[in-house]
C-alpha cells in the first residue's frame, strides 16, 4: 500500500494546492494589512475553525464575504493557507469531498443526487470543466445529469480514500502475478518501486521460476 499512499498524497498535494491558487468561483476576499486574497469560503471553512466563526457572522457584499485581519501579518496568513503542509492534505482534501457546506452542484447518477462543489469538480477532471462552463442554474445550483455513467464509476471518479484503491490494487497484483512478464520484460522495469516489487513478491504467487526471477 506504500505506493498507492505516496501516489495519493502527491495527487492530493497537487489539487489541493491548484484549489488554493485558482480564483474560480471565488467567494471570499481576505485583507491583510495591504493585500487582498480571492479566496473560497469552501476552503476556508475546512481549513480552521477560526474561519468557519467568521464565515458564519460575516456579511457579503455583491455575493462576496469580505473578512479583514488586522492582528494578522501577511506572512502569518500564508502560513496558515499554505497547502505545501502535505500531513493535511489527504483528510481536508477527503472532508472537502463529504461536507455539503455551501454546495452548489447536485449531480444526478442513476437514482441518487450527491450534493457537492463546483470548485472540487472543476478542479477534479476536464470532463466537469466542460459541463460546469455549460450547465444552467437553478436557484444557484448547477444540475447535472450523467447518463451513462454507474453510481460505482462516478464514486470512484470523485472520491480520494485510500481503502477505495484496495480492489484495484488487489486486481492489478493478480493480473501481474499471472502474467509476470509485463513487469520484468518492461522497458521501464528498472522505473518500478522497491516496495511494489516487495509485495508481489511476499505473495509467492509469481507463475515463474525462481531462477528466472
Amino acid at each position: 500500500m506504500a505506493q498507492i499512499s505516496t501516489k495519493l498524497l502527491e495527487h492530493l498535494s497537487k489539487d489541493f494546492a491548484q484549489l488554493l491558487e485558482t480564483e474560480y468561483e471565488y467567494n471570499v476576499i481576505v485583507k491583510v494589512g495591504n493585500q487582498h486574497f480571492k479566496l473560497h469560503s469552501l476552503i476556508l471553512y475546512q481549513r480552521s475553525s477560526f474561519f468557519r466563526k467568521e464565515l458564519s457572522t460575516a456579511t457579503k457584499k455583491n455575493n462576496i464575504i469580505e473578512i479583514t485581519l488586522t492582528h494578522t501579518s501577511v506572512e502569518s496568513f500564508k502560513i496558515l493557507i499554505n497547502t505545501k503542509l502535505l500531513e493535511h492534505f489527504s483528510n481536508d482534501f477527503a472532508q472537502l469531498l463529504e461536507t455539503e457546506y455551501e454546495y452548489n452542484v447536485i449531480v444526478k447518477v442513476g437514482n441518487q443526487h450527491f450534493k457537492l462543489h463546483s470548485l472540487i469538480l472543476y478542479q477534479r477532471s476536464s470532463f466537469f470543466r466542460k459541463e460546469l462552463s455549460t450547465a444552467t442554474k437553478k436557484n444557484n445550483i448547477i444540475e447535472i445529469t450523467l447518463t451513462h455513467t454507474s453510481v460505482e464509476s462516478f464514486k470512484i471518479l470523485i472520491n480520494f480514500q485510500e481503502n477505495n484503491f484496495k480492489d484495484l490494487q488487489t486486481f492489478c497484483t493478480d493480473i501481474l502475478a499471472r502474467h509476470p512478464n509485463l513487469n520484468f520484460d518492461s522497458d521501464d522495469f528498472t522505473s518500478i518501486q522497491e516496495n511494489a516489487l516487495i509485495t508481489l513478491l511476499k505473495r509467492n504467487v509469481l507463475q515463474m521460476e525462481e531462477t528466472e526471477i
